[in-house]
């Protein structure tokens, strides 16, 4: 063995730039993010051929002085904390104050820069004994870092490089996702001395979801929600995409924390959970999210290229996310996808004829027919009142509803309601319906399964989870660690219907199980939950698997293709979507109703052209 030594500065640092100068997007992400930190509000960057042969980062920040510009040079050199405390608490991009060093390590690097109250300076520093040359230049305020031959000293790792189109596509991921970060800062990126984009800073709302659209495509937002959720020291805004926009893979996904992009375990289970139950099996969701929280609570100093952080209570971080979206998802009905102007789902209540007896009996042997509860619709529709601002109109009422048609057989003036009225049935599979824009096109099945399994979920919730005794109580062999994490969230168990009582330093024994889960390979089912709970700090998996349950029970109690409703029927279906959580998608993720506009109709058939 040869005997131990001190390595030279230059190994050193290269060493380090394998942790943090992978390809050209990680040298252009640290570059970047120099600039944010520095106040920039506008950033230029051009590379060729990929970024290995140039890449440049000019932005309009504060700049550095020419006594700081070799310090910026040098390996464990930043502005950004002095102490453990502001390790504790980092509330900028960058902080470890190595990525410049081993960038230049690896490159032929000029830095120039300008504090505004003076001349400018360059400093340059070649890969082979990093000595730093200082040397006036012209520039504004600001800095300009030019990167050039990345890793021409270095061949070995060069040659894992990829093709010129392949490293570009990841510097273009790289500045998409800066771009999302800081809305309010002006990008521009160049390729091959040919324009890629130029984006404007987004000031308000509207110019937000402008810079959305230019970077996930203009039918992400049209298939979004916007989300808006805080609570004391902690906020969570941004665009979901709605279950219909789902994803082969997961490409669309952008999360923030205090503006910088991460990928974290504990987020990608939360929103997954949220997604789980309107989502087609396999398939991913879109969003762009930011969460806003105390820098204290958070520890990004986990990965050497800050893509990972550690959150101080990853449970409570888990839940927010979580049940923010989920309410989301929840409130989405079909009316918030048509035009102003569709109709409340109260309005065809206005002006409805109250001395006509038979409408009530006709809609109460239709949703008996449905499977509905005689008195559920009424007061489901009766709750909701409030919430869409209807008017104060008997059931009785109803026959407008399924009949536009006024006493004389003439069109009647009352308002139409979003999902329009019924007027055929198709194939015995799909309702058609007219509303205000067009046809609306209802797979009958897949609307009546989400309808009956949301109202199981309500009356299983209020009836809460009845448990049952095993007659031969259940013993299960864990890890003390397990164990120790069982005896902890003994309430938790005893909420969800067990009870799981630690009778050893690694064993459990279950006496009590949900009723509704007789039957079930309940071991596992557990030992799934303890794997969540040290995880992520919380778990959904009783819950999950109880709603499965209850949807295959909706699914086969749910109206079957080839079955004839009557037109009343099909109204009050159509009426029950207009009031159901998630009806825009079955228990399997599929879509329930799609629109057909007349300007859609009018193209189909060549009209006006």
């Amino acid at each position: 063995m040869p005997s131990i030594h001190i390595l030279s500065p230059q190994l050193a640092n290269q060493i380090a730039a394998g942790e943090v100068v992978e390809r050209p997007a990680s040298v252009l992400k640290e570059l970047c993010e120099n600039s944010l930190d520095a106040g920039a509000q506008r950033i230029d960057v051009e590379v060729e051929q990929g970024g290995v042969k140039l890449i440049k980062v000019r932005d309009d920040g504060c700049g550095i002085s020419e006594a700081d510009l070799p310090l910026a040079l040098s390996r464990h050199a930043t502005s950004k904390i002095t102490n453990l405390d502001d390790l504790e608490a980092v509330s900028t991009l960058g902080f470890r104050g190595e990525a410049l060093a081993s960038i230049a390590s690896v490159s032929r690097l000029a830095l120039t820069s300008n504090t505004g109250d003076s001349k400018g300076w360059k400093a340059i520093s070649e890969g082979r004994d990093m000595k730093v040359e200082l040397q006036p230049a012209a520039h504004p305020t600001g800095s300009s870092v030019e990167v050039r031959d990345l890793f021409f000293n270095t061949p070995a790792r060069r040659k894992f490089l990829r093709t010129e189109g392949t490293e570009y596509k990841r510097i273009y991921d790289g500045i998409k996702k800066l771009a999302l970060s800081r809305m309010d800062v002006a990008f521009s990126l160049r390729h091959n001395q040919k324009v890629q984009f130029n984006l404007r800073p987004a000031a308000n709302h509207a110019e937000q979801e402008k810079r959305v659209a230019d970077i996930c495509g203009p039918l992400f937002m049209e298939q979004a929600l916007y989300i808006d959720n805080d609570r004391t020291g902690i906020r969570l805004w941004g665009w979901i995409g709605l279950p219909t926009f789902s994803r082969s893979q997961p490409d669309l996904q952008y999360f923030f924390v205090n503006g910088r992009s991460i990928r974290d375990k504990v987020v990608s289970h939360a929103v997954r959970q949220a997604y789980q139950d309107v989502l087609y099996h396999g398939r991913h969701p879109a969003y762009v999210l930011f969460l806003e929280i105390l820098p204290s609570d958070v520890d990004v100093n986990v990965h050497p290229t800050k893509h990972e952080v550690r959150f101080r209570e990853s449970g409570s971080i888990h839940s927010f996310v979580s049940s923010t979206l989920q309410k989301a998802l929840a409130s989405d009905r079909p009316q918030d996808h048509l035009e102003a102007g569709a109709g409340d789902p109260a309005a065809g209540m206005v002006g409805l004829r109250q001395e006509d007896p038979l409408a009530n009996q006709s809609l109460q042997s239709s949703l008996s027919l449905l499977g509905t509860p005689s008195g559920g619709y009424q007061q489901t529709w009766q709750s909701s009142q409030s919430r869409f601002n209807s008017v104060n109109t008997p059931l009785s009422n109803y026959q407008s509803l399924y009949s536009a048609q006024g006493e004389d057989g003439t069109e009647g003036e009352q308002e139409v309601p979003p999902l329009g009225f019924a007027i055929a049935q198709l194939k015995g599979i799909f309702i058609l319906a007219e509303n205000s824009h067009g046809l609306i096109v209802v797979d009958m099945h897949a609307a009546h399964e989400r309808i009956t399994y949301e109202q199981m979920k309500q009356a299983f919730d209020d009836q809460s989870l009845a448990a049952q005794p095993l007659l031969v109580p259940e013993s299960l062999a864990l890890s003390q660690r397990e164990a120790d994490i069982v005896e902890a969230h003994y309430e938790l168990f005893q909420q969800l219907g067990f009870s799981v009582e630690r009778v050893g330093l690694e064993s459990v024994i279950v006496r009590e199980i949900p009723a509704i889960l007789r039957g079930s390979k309940v071991e596992g089912l557990l030992r799934d939950v303890i794997s969540d709970l040290l995880e992520h700090g919380t778990s959904e998996r009783i819950r999950d698997h109880i709603n499965e349950i209850l949807s295959t029970m909706a699914c086969h109690g749910s109206v079957r293709a080839n079955r004839k409703l009557s037109i009343p029927e099909m109204n009050g279906l159509l009426r029950d979507m207009e009031i159901t959580e998630r009806s825009g998608q079955c228990n399997h993720g599929r879509p329930t109703w799609s629109q057909l506009t007349l300007d859609q109709l009018d193209k189909l058939f060549l009209r006006g052209q």
